[in-house]
Order: C-alpha cells, then structure tokens, then sequence
C-alpha cells in the first residue's frame, strides 16, 4: 500500500472534494490520465499526489487502484479588504490537506 499527503494547497476543500470522489476506487493510470484534462486547479494537485502515492509504494500505475482519496480543510487565511466609509469585509482564504493511498489490485480481491 502506497501512501502520500499534500498539505497546507491554498486550494478551496470543497472544489477538491469533488475531484477527489471522481477518482475514487479507479484505476491510478486511468485516473491520472482523466485528471490531466480537467480543467481545475485541484485536478492537477491531486493528480501529484496520486503518482507520489503510486511511486512510495514501488508500483507501476497500471497495477494498483485508488482505495482513498480524502480531502480534509485546512487553515485559513483570514485577509480584509478596504470598503467604503473607512470600512473593511473580511475575505477567507482556505487551504486543503490531500491525502491518497493506493493499493495493488490483489490485495482488494483477497478482502
């Protein structure tokens, strides 16, 4: 089983989670290779963090599948923005922690 992380992406978890799903239980090859035409920033991300799990492990791509993908909130970036009258609004800047572990399509059939 290969597993890897990405934290602190200045990305939005809610977007990602919705890539994240896609890829779920899929092929890592046929995953990656649907991430790379997708037009979110968290495709891309993802898509990182998939060949990591799939080279910690010491796999090839097209011999495991994606067991987990999980999107998890991470801190936020609290910025203001100057508005009329000496005002400010608050802007919220939220980042994701990625994590993705993939294991050999053996190991799913014996459970």
């Amino acid at each position: 089983m290969g597993k890897s992380t990405l934290k602190f992406i200045r990305l939005s978890p809610t977007k990602a989670r919705l890539i994240a799903r896609e890829v779920q239980g899929m092929n890592a090859e046929l995953a990656l290779a649907s991430l790379e035409f997708m037009p979110n920033k968290a495709a891309k991300a993802i898509s990182k963090v998939i060949a990591s799990a799939v080279a910690n492990g010491g796999y090839e791509p097209e011999e495991v599948i994606i067991s987990s993908c999980r999107v998890d909130r991470g801190p936020v970036l609290k910025r203001f923005r100057p508005r009329a009258r000496g005002r400010a609004t608050p802007i919220r800047k939220p980042t994701s922690h990625i994590f993705v572990e993939v294991s050999s399509k053996e190991m799913k059939k014996d459970k």
